[in-house]
């Protein structure tokens, strides 16, 4: 995956997420310091979340779409 980034050069430049710079932020969550690629909570919360949010993964049931037979039909075209 890919990135565009402003550099301070002036050009824009496409940079892959693991060569994106570190930045230094507070955790939105915690209000600690955090360094990480991308603004968003810091490991510690992360995976805080991952633990009580997080759930296994499932399968889903696909659901086969049924028209709904209500449907008026359309006068002229039923006229002999």
């Amino acid at each position: 995956m890919s990135y565009r980034w402003v550099c301070d050069d002036g050009p824009v430049t496409d940079v892959s997420a693991a060569a994106a710079p570190l930045k230094e932020f507070e955790c939105p969550r915690c209000a600690q310091p955090a360094t990480a690629r991308f603004y968003g909570p810091c490991d510690t919360c992360r995976q805080d979340l991952r633990a009580s949010l997080g759930n296994e993964q499932h399968e889903l049931e696909k659901v086969v779409f049924e028209t709904k037979i209500n449907v008026v039909p359309n006068h002229v075209a039923t006229k002999e």
